[in-house]
């Protein structure tokens, strides 16, 4: 099972229109995955999930469960503030330690509105994600100008896009 991370809590966002496409060419695969869209994490989760109440929270839990459930995961990643969101961060500090994803296969999809294509989040998290024990495929994939390529009803536009998604596919199905 593959867990593809929707990498924000902002109601129909961009990384989430991003991993319905991932989904759809796992899919094609014959890859069965599923979606982990931080959208449905608990509103008072970082008060009510974590530290000394970790475990006590049904709705995280079973966020967690997901993520854990997987043999590999995709993280689809949109840049906020030179850094991926707060919530992706705070969810990931809530997973069991060890454990959680500990020894575990992730590929990284980097978004944003600028030039960059989120290459500074996808630093930032490999690096978290290497500390806990995740192996990283080598091929990050960075969408910049994401705005301009991407349609509302979750349509890339831009040939280039559509490539790399699909090699990035094939080499995870392989990691």
């Amino acid at each position: 099972m593959i867990t593809i991370v929707a990498g924000t809590n902002r109601p129909n966002s961009r990384a989430r229109r991003i991993a319905d496409l991932y989904l759809n060419l796992l899919a094609e695969q014959g890859t069965d995955a599923q979606i982990l869209d931080l959208v449905l994490l608990p509103l008072d989760f970082t008060t009510s999930a974590l530290y000394h109440n970790t475990g006590q929270h049904t709705d995280f839990n079973r966020l967690v469960a997901m993520a854990e459930a997987a043999d590999k995961l995709v993280f689809v990643v949109p840049e906020y503030n030179c850094s991926f969101p707060g919530v992706l961060k705070a969810f990931i500090d809530g997973l069991p330690y060890p454990g959680g994803i500990r020894g575990k296969k992730a590929a990284l999809v980097g978004l944003s509105s600028g030039a960059q294509g989120g290459i500074l989040p996808l630093n930032h998290l490999t690096d978290v994600l290497m500390y806990l024990g995740t192996a990283v495929l080598p091929q990050r994939v960075r969408l910049p100008f994401i705005d301009k390529h991407l349609t509302a009803e979750g349509t890339l536009t831009e040939p280039l896009y559509q490539q790399l998604l699909q090699e990035q596919v094939e080499q995870l199905l392989a990691f």
